[in-house]
């Protein structure tokens, strides 16, 4: 289990929990409060009686001195349901750039600041991360990684509820590698189309589609997920310093391609990617997704234990 998280970060989280603001109720109770009011087991306050209500839920001790009748209410505890989506595209399998030289030439520059986690590896770990305060609290995880390796299907971790299971999730996890390129639109869509319990949905991605990913998520919304887009970068595809001449290959597609990289081409690259971001943000706010831009030098532990905290996604 070390290997993605030890004990003592499991500590810590233990007793962290997700929060959704628009969970299901299921046949199962989770360790959670809702808004709702029902007949749990919690007391919340009182209202007035109307004609048709449960009347096991009159407060007869207070009719009894005031002669007026009021219903207790109780919060209701909830389920939630938690969908892992991981990119396991081959772009996932990077650390960031190396000090190089490339037979085109020399380079200059590298790393900013390396090295850093490989994406894949840091994105297993928030994935872990995230899947363990779900069993704590008696709710119910699946996880899927996309376009990992594994024969035609994608890996999918089965609805799993329990902290008994927490082995069991994170050797899937652990046991996820990276596979093909990845045609994020489809294979977002597909997810959607087979939901059966709707919920609280993390993807996990670097959002390397030449396709892009929004459809998906339309498709994802409409089935009645609630989204957090968790897109995580190195720092050297956010701020590339290698200068010189290179062969790129597309990561995803194989394709590659001669370039020679100067300060013009740099500044071309931020502005490229600033309106891209810039695009994925506006589109997060416009369709009510939680979107999260991370970079791999950001600890991963300070990720989970206070970012989320800060952006109200674990309590």
């Amino acid at each position: 289990m070390a290997r993605l998280l030890d004990e003592e970060f499991l500590r810590k989280i233990d007793r962290l929990t997700l929060v959704s603001k628009r969970v299901r109720v299921g046949s199962l109770k989770g360790e959670r409060r809702s808004l709702k009011r029902g007949t749990s087991v919690e007391f919340a306050d009182y209202r007035n009686y109307t004609p048709g209500d449960d009347l096991r839920q009159v407060d007869w001790n207070i009719y009894a001195r005031l002669e007026k009748v009021f219903l207790k209410l109780f919060e209701e505890e909830e389920e939630l349901t938690l969908h892992l989506l991981l990119d396991c595209s081959r772009s996932m399998d990077w650390s960031g750039a190396p000090e190089v030289f490339t037979e085109m030439g020399g380079a200059t520059g590298g790393s900013t600041g390396g090295p850093h986690l490989n994406k894949l590896l840091y994105s297993k770990k928030t994935t872990a991360a995230l899947a363990y305060m779900a069993l704590a609290a008696m709710d119910r995880v699946t996880i899927s990684g996309l376009n990992a390796k594994g024969g035609t299907n994608e890996p999918r971790l089965p609805l799993t509820r329990g902290k008994n299971q927490t082995l069991r999730v994170i050797r899937f996890v652990e046991d996820l590698s990276s596979g093909a390129g990845t045609n994020l639109n489809a294979t977002l869509r597909a997810y959607a189309n087979q939901t059966r319990h709707p919920g609280l949905l993390f993807l996990i991605s670097d959002l390397f589609a030449p396709e892009g990913c929004f459809e998906g998520l339309k498709a994802l919304q409409a089935a009645g997920h609630e989204i957090t887009l968790l897109h995580v970068l190195s720092p050297d595809e956010v701020n590339p310093t290698l200068r010189g001449d290179f062969k790129l290959v597309d990561s995803e597609t194989g394709e590659s391609q001669d370039v020679s990289i100067n300060q013009k081409a740099l500044d071309l690259y931020r502005q490229e990617f600033q309106a891209w971001q810039h695009e994925l943000v506006e589109f997060s706010q416009r369709r009510a997704i939680n979107y999260i831009h991370v970079e791999t030098s950001t600890p991963f532990e300070d990720l989970v234990l206070h970012y989320l905290r800060r952006r109200g996604l674990v309590t």
